[in-house]
């Protein structure tokens, strides 16, 4: 039996349209908005949905508070095979509307990265490190394990 994965990362947005577009223009990616107002971006491994914020709630329980305000202890990266990638992929989430919290530079580890908020305020990091590997797919491989 194979260990269960993350299939899914769902993010609650205050304005579906403008959250498709967005990630649509960064990740280069079509959506496939043809379900029930849920926007579904299919990417290798890990699909991202987009979803308004108020449903979201109202999806979990009636009572759930929507709290949004500064850092959460939450993140998502997108790791890329080269530093110019991750300069690219920052450029394209900049010119979409991006705000930008740490411009793309050499980390302490030995890698190269920054990070960027979202239109609805997500954290992003853009990130090369010289430990890992990619598939043909794009599936993140330790080198080692490659």
């Amino acid at each position: 039996m194979k260990i269960p994965r993350l299939t899914v990362v769902t993010l609650g947005v205050a304005d579906l349209s403008r959250a498709t577009k967005f990630y649509e223009d960064v990740l280069g990616t079509p959506p496939n908005t043809s379900y029930d107002g849920v926007t579904f971006i299919e990417l290798p491994g890990t699909w991202i949905s987009l979803y308004p914020l108020e449903s979201l709630a109202k999806d979990i329980s009636p009572e759930v508070p929507i709290i949004r305000s500064g850092f959460s202890g939450f993140t998502l990266a997108h790791n890329v095979r080269s530093k110019d990638d991750v300069i690219a992929i920052f450029e394209r989430a900049r010119a979409a509307g991006a705000r930008s919290m740490k411009e793309p530079q050499d980390t302490f580890w030995g890698g190269f990265s920054g990070y960027f908020a979202d239109p609805d305020g997500y954290f992003w990091e853009v990130v090369w490190g010289p430990m890992f590997t990619s598939t043909e797919s794009g599936e993140l491989r330790f080198k080692a394990n490659a």
